[in-house]
């Protein structure tokens, strides 16, 4: 019977990979609570859009706060936010997602009024790192809720909240636009509600939906033939908590690095191009027009080219080859005219947006599969901390030490980024291997596997390990 359901998945799965986004957002994988959170998420992000353009100028034409308070400000959020995915993956394993996630949606909201109200850097710092913290912690529940909510089709419905996610942001900075343009006070006061009121339209609709139940968890059970003694796991005991598991913190760790296309595209190449090269400015703006675009129309090509372990390992050096051509071009933009400058660094914006491409379906897919299934909340939680961590320490970074080196810096980068990404390949493939993995594009199933293993310091998954 199972096998059957499997056959009839693959179908409609080979059936729905020809359609087009609108077609799939209104049939997402994961039915109806799919859609009603692909929906949320848009209206979050648009709330977000509308944030990330106005909040900096709101902190200083507003609250008249200095530069140096700004900086410290939004850096001791930022590693607020750290704590946020490992706190969420926590109560996730304890509590059920969908209150989490409301929770936090009212947190955010309840902060971002504070904001309003709150005029002194000493009353701002408290409410911003817990809008940060409500932030990560939402992301990570969403990360949960569409792993257990699309089970075996988790890659193609990423795709579909990254671009949704990415419409929305779209969305959000054309409205800040407006607000900018009027410049006043009010202006700025309405776009920090507008972002509010996102946080409680999202609520509402996640209030809609249904708790999400962990599709694998539901296959092992089934999977058992009755009167079977389960299999007993062979080798050293699984640990308890992702923060014992080194294989897995290992993955985490490497991760991190793979994220800073996420720095790159929004501090280091447009700071780049108007101190150190000689293209107009006004450039600034079409890369990230560039960067909107291509994610929307191309993530769900990426995903479906990155189904499977195999073609999963294949992203993760891919994405680290793109990122070393992208600071290749970015150091070879010094030495360029200002027209050839300027398609240079648009070549770089491409290349930069196709790495975080490759880089946000394997970290997504990684994340999930190297996870026992049983645990995948905590591990989930704390393999969310890479994107925070990078947020905080992407910036300094690239201003600090890449920038000021140079070129060279550049180029230092690119061979760094890609040379991780090679060990963190190296890596996963060993855990992969450790959770036996039947084939090359087959993830484990409870009837294929009948026991367990672990190579190299990497704990395996038990009977049953997350099918993709």
């Amino acid at each position: 019977m199972r096998r059957t359901a499997g056959s009839g998945s693959s179908g409609k799965k080979r059936g729905e990979g020809g359609q087009g986004l609108l077609a799939q957002l209104r049939n997402p994988p994961g039915g109806r609570n799919a859609r009603i959170m692909l929906l949320a998420l848009a209206v979050d992000r648009t709330g977000s859009g509308l944030w990330a353009a106005s909040s900096v100028l709101y902190l200083t034409f507003v609250t008249h706060l200095s530069p140096q308070q700004i900086g410290l400000l939004l850096g001791t959020a930022g590693v607020a936010g750290i704590a946020g995915s490992p706190l969420a993956g926590r109560l996730a394993g304890r509590f059920p997602v969908r209150p989490l996630l409301i929770g936090c949606h009212l947190l955010r909201l309840l902060t971002l009024t504070l904001v309003l109200t709150c005029t002194g850097f000493t009353a701002l710092l408290p409410v911003i790192a817990a809008t940060y913290l409500g932030d990560r912690s939402a992301k990570t529940l969403e990360m949960l809720f569409a792993t257990r909510t699309a089970g075996e089709r988790r890659a193609a419905y990423q795709a579909l909240s990254r671009s949704a996610a990415n419409a929305g942001y779209g969305v959000g900075a054309g409205l800040a636009a407006i607000g900018l343009a009027i410049g006043t006070a009010d202006a700025y006061r309405a776009m920090i509600l507008a972002n509010a009121l996102s946080f409680a339209v999202a609520a509402l609709l996640v209030r809609r939906t249904g708790e999400p139940r962990d599709t694998v968890t539901v296959e092992v059970a089934k999977s058992e033939a009755p009167g079977t003694a389960p299999a007993v796991p062979r080798g050293p005991a699984r640990p308890t908590s992702p923060w014992r598991d080194r294989g897995y913190l290992r993955f985490v760790l490497l991760d991190i690095p793979m994220n800073l296309d996420d720095s790159v595209l929004g501090v280091g190449l447009p700071l780049w191009l108007v101190s150190s090269t000689s293209a107009p400015h006004a450039l600034v703006p079409a890369v990230l027009v560039i960067n909107t675009v291509l994610v929307v129309t191309l993530q769900l090509t990426v995903s479906r080219r990155a189904e499977g372990p195999r073609r999963v390992l294949r992203t993760v050096v891919l994405g680290g080859v793109l990122m070393a051509a992208c600071c290749a071009l970015l150091a070879a933009a010094t030495r360029c005219g200002t027209w050839t400058a300027a398609v240079v660094l648009l070549a770089a914006a491409v290349l930069v947006t196709l790495a975080e491409l490759m880089r946000s379906v394997s970290s997504w897919e990684l994340a999930v599969l190297l996870a026992p299934p049983g645990e995948r909340a905590a591990y989930l939680g704390v393999a969310g901390m890479s994107q925070s961590i990078q947020k905080s320490a992407g910036p300094p970074l690239l201003t600090g030490v890449v920038m000021a080196a140079g070129p060279a810096g550049w180029l230092a980068l690119g061979t760094v980024v890609a040379g991780l990404a090679l060990v963190q390949q190296r890596c996963c493939a060993q855990r992969l291997r450790a959770l036996a993995v039947p084939g090359p594009d087959r993830t484990p199933t409870a009837a294929a596997v009948p026991s367990t293993r672990s190579e190299e310091g990497c704990p395996a998954g038990p009977p049953g390990a997350p099918s993709s």
